[in-house]
């Protein structure tokens, strides 16, 4: 409960501002001062135990001994298993009792006076009555005066309660009414303050929205166009006509072409191979004729040993015939040039490739 009366707050000092603040007393101990020697007691410890720790010890005995105290000292002492008792014995005198203590008697001071009065010489009832009736009189008086003060006082201690009261009620009523006033101010301030922190929250929050999203605008006209450039790489995005013309009528037009391409070069081998075989024929036929005996015919002015004559028809029509085949061969080649240079390598089969070494290796 907070109050508004700073008079019940214990940081306000009540009494004479200008007195020297008293320090503790001297039976008290100051909590500073036991602090100080507890933690020179905890430092003497430790620094005992480490002391302890780090000093060399005895080391353990061997298997089957024991350790024997030893006396270190400069004289030796001989220690028996029995203790020597020796008796010995004393008289002395007993106990005088105490005497008595006695009375105490004061020293007389003065000198002593004697006189003698008869009975009914100094008795005067009139004179030895007064001093007590004006001491029961005067006791009478005072105590009537002391009772009368008494109610008087009670009186006015009954007004001046009953001043305080109505001045205790009132002020009561002052202080119930600051203290709901300051209450009151209390909560509207921590109202408001609450208002003023959701201000600056919802604030703080709309400059953070704002921010992100003028931050992710930035970021994304820098990002979309690379994202795309990469979809659209990576073929994400495409155009359906491109798309079906390269996955569909390229793959099938590269399928025909290869297979164009096999044909035309088995068409070619083959043609090879029937050309090798005609000259192949032409060759044997050639060699057949040379084996048979040549004629020779004189001419006139160019007779002599070392003349030849005209070879015969069959010559002139193997020499025709060879001369006739000289396109294909050329064109074979040039074709076995370029399979050697590895120009119709990857449009070859295997066997056409072996196939036309085997005919280079026999030319």
């Amino acid at each position: 409960m907070h109050y508004g009366n700073i008079m019940y707050d214990r940081r306000v000092i009540r009494g004479n501002t200008y007195a020297l603040q008293m320090g503790p007393l001297p039976g008290q101990p100051d909590p500073l001062e036991i602090q100080r020697q507890q933690q020179a007691k905890r430092r003497a410890l430790a620094r005992k135990r480490a002391q302890e720790q780090l000093r060399p010890r005895t080391p353990e005995p061997v298997e089957g001994r024991k350790h024997v105290d030893v006396q270190t000292e400069i004289y030796l002492e001989e220690i028996a298993d029995h203790i020597i008792e020796v008796d010995v014995e004393c008289q002395t005198d007993a106990f005088l009792d105490r005497p008595p203590t006695p009375l105490f008697i004061p020293a007389k001071t003065g000198k002593d006076v004697a006189t003698q009065i008869l009975e009914g010489e100094l008795f005067d009832f009139d004179l030895e009555v007064k001093p007590m009736l004006e001491v029961l009189v005067g006791k009478t008086i005072e105590q009537a005066l002391l009772e009368v003060m008494e109610e008087e006082e009670l009186a006015n201690l009954r007004a001046s309660q009953h001043a305080y009261e109505e001045l205790r009620s009132v002020e009561l009523a002052e202080v119930q009414r600051l203290e709901d006033q300051e209450r009151r101010h209390r909560e509207e301030k921590e109202r408001r303050k609450q208002q003023q922190w959701e201000v600056v929250y919802k604030h703080n929050e709309t400059s953070q929205k704002v921010a992100a999203r003028v931050f992710a605008q930035r970021y994304l006209a820098d990002l979309l166009p690379s994202v795309f450039d990469s979809l659209r790489d990576g073929g994400y995005f495409y155009d359906p006509i491109e798309r079906d013309i390269e996955m569909g009528f390229l793959p099938w037009l590269m399928n025909e072409v290869e297979k164009t391409m096999e044909y035309s070069m088995v068409g070619r081998t083959v043609l090879d191979m029937l050309i090798r075989e005609v000259v192949e024929k032409r060759l044997s036929m050639y060699e057949h004729k040379e084996d048979q005996p040549q004629y020779v015919k004189p001419e006139d002015g160019l007779g002599g040993p070392g003349a030849m004559g005209e070879p015969p028809p069959g010559d002139e029509f193997l020499e025709r015939s060879m001369s006739q085949p000289q396109g294909p061969l050329s064109d074979r080649d040039s074709l076995q040039r370029a399979l050697s240079n590895g120009r119709y390598v990857g449009n070859v089969s295997p066997q056409e490739g072996n196939f036309m070494e085997d005919g280079e290796d026999e030319q």
